[in-house]
C-alpha cells in the first residue's frame, strides 16, 4: 500500500516537472522557433504526461533507493545518543540564529553577498550541531556548576588538590562498582577522568557490536551517576600524550604526571603499573579483601547448586558470590545441608573455599 501511495505521488511529481519545464523554456525563449504565439495546450500535456511516465517507470527503483537510505540513517540514528541528537538540535538552532544576524550586512555587499549569507548558514549550522556533542560533558559540567553552585567539577590542576587525585580507566567505569565505593565515601577525592578515557568509551558506545554498545553507554551512565549524584570532585582532564598510543599507557603516564593513583580492575595493568612506580587501587583486590574471613573447621550452611570439576564434587555459592566446592556433594545437587570447611584458597581471581559435608566428617569421627 505504501509503495502504491509512493508511485503515485511520484508519478504527480513527474507530471509537474514536465509542466514546469516547459514554463521555465517558455520564459527563456528555447522554442521560439517551433512556436511563433503561445505554446499549445497540447504541448504542456504532452510533456506532463512523458514527465509523469518516466517517473512512474522509475519510481520502484527510487523507492528503494530511499529505504536503504533511510534504513542507513535509522541505523547511525540508534547509536546517536539521546543526548547528543538534543545538543545538536540546540546547537543548530542557535547556530542558525547567529548566521541570521550575520548575514543582514552580509547581503547588502554587491555580487557576493548572497553567496556569504549562505556560506554562513552553513558554516555557523555545521559548528552549531558539531561543537556541542564534540563538547557535551564540558556542558554537563557547566550545568551542574549552575546547578550546585559549587566549582566541583570544574577543569583545574589536580596536582593543587589535598589529597591524592584518582585516575579512573575505561574498564573500572564499565564495571560501575567504583560509583558506589565513592558513594560509602571510602574514596577521597579528585576522580580525574582523562579525555582519552572518555573518547574510547564513545567509540564503545558506538560500536556495532550490541554487547559493546552496551558496555559503552553503561560507562557513560555511570560516569553522569558520579558527577550528579555523588558529592564527589570530578575532573575532566583534557590533556593528551599524542606521542602514545596505548590508553593503558596513556594512564600510567598521566599517573606520574599528577603523582596520583590508578583506579581499575584490570590484573594486567596492575601489573605494568607497579612496574613504572604508579600507584594503583584495584576494586578486584578491594572486592576480596571485604569478603568474611572463613578459616578452616568453621561450619556453614549451603545449597549445592551444581557438580563440580573432580568426581563427586558439588559447587555452592555464599551470598557474596565466593564459590564452595563441597567434597562428595554431587550427589546433594539442589538440596541445603551443613558442610565443614577444610581450606581455603586465596587466588588473584578471588577466594576459593573447599568443605566437606558434615555428616561425613561425623562419620569419620
Amino acid at each position: 500500500m505504501v509503495n502504491k501511495i509512493s508511485r503515485g505521488i511520484l508519478t504527480v511529481l513527474g507530471l509537474l516537472l514536465g509542466y514546469g519545464f516547459v514554463t521555465f523554456t517558455k520564459d527563456t525563449g528555447v522554442f521560439k522557433s517551433l512556436f511563433t504565439d503561445n505554446i499549445p495546450l497540447y504541448f504542456y500535456a504532452v510533456v506532463s504526461l512523458i514527465g509523469g511516465i518516466i517517473l512512474f517507470i522509475i519510481a520502484p527503483k527510487i523507492i528503494k533507493v530511499g529505504r536503504k537510505i533511510m534504513t542507513k540513517v535509522e541505523d547511525q540514528l540508534q547509536n546517536v545518543p539521546a543526548s547528543d541528537i538534543v545538543l545538536g538540535t540546540v546547537g543548530l538552532i542557535f547556530g542558525l540564529v547567529i548566521a541570521y544576524l550575520i548575514s543582514l550586512p552580509l547581503i547588502s555587499i554587491p555580487y557576493v553577498g548572497e553567496v556569504l549569507a549562505i556560506l554562513s548558514y552553513l558554516l555557523f549550522g555545521y559548528l552549531g550541531t558539531i561543537v556541542p556533542t564534540k563538547k557535551r560533558e564540558d556542558f554537563f559540567s557547566l550545568f551542574n556548576v549552575f546547578k550546585k553552585n559549587t566549582d566541583k567539577e570544574k577543569a583545574v590542576d589536580p596536582s593543587i588538590s589535598k589529597s591524592k587525585p584518582k585516575v579512573l580507566d575505561t574498564s573500572v567505569i564499565i564495571d560501575g562498582r567504583i560509583a558506589d565505593i565513592c558513594k560509602t565515601g571510602f574514596i577521597e577525592g579528585p576522580l580525574v577522568i582523562p579525555e582519552f578515557v572518555l573518547e574510547e568509551l564513545r567509540h564503545i558506545a558506538d560500536s556495532s557490536d550490541g554487547l559493546k554498545r552496551n558496555r559503552g553507554r553503561r560507562g557513560l551512565d555511570i560516569l553522569n551517576k558520579i558527577q550528579k549524584e555523588i558529592d564527589i570532585e570530578v575532573i575532566i582532564y583534557e590533556k593528551d600524550f599524542p606521542e602514545i598510543e596505548e590508553v593503558d599507557s596513556k594512564l600510567l603516564k598521566l599517573g606520574q604526571v599528577l603523582k596520583g593513583k590508578v583506579v581499575t580492575n584490570d590484573f594486567n595493568l596492575n601489573k605494568v603499573a607497579e612496574f613504572h612506580g604508579v600507584d594503583v587501587l584495584n576494586i578486584n583486590e578491594l572486592a576480596n579483601a571485604v569478603k568474611p574471613v572463613v578459616l578452616p573447621g568453621e561450619e556453614m550452611v549451603v545449597q549445592v547448586i551444581k557438580d563440580g570439576k573432580e568426581h563427586g564434587q558439588g559447587v555452592a555459592y555464599l551470598d557474596d558470590g565466593t564459590m564452595i566446592v563441597v567434597d562428595g556433594g554431587r550427589k546433594h545437587i539442589g538440596e541445603t545441608l551443613g558442610v565443614m570447611v577444610t581450606s581455603v584458597l586465596q587466588t588473584a581471581a578471588g577466594r576459593m573455599i573447599f568443605a566437606k559435608p558434615k555428616y561425613m566428617i561425623d562419620k569419620a569421627v
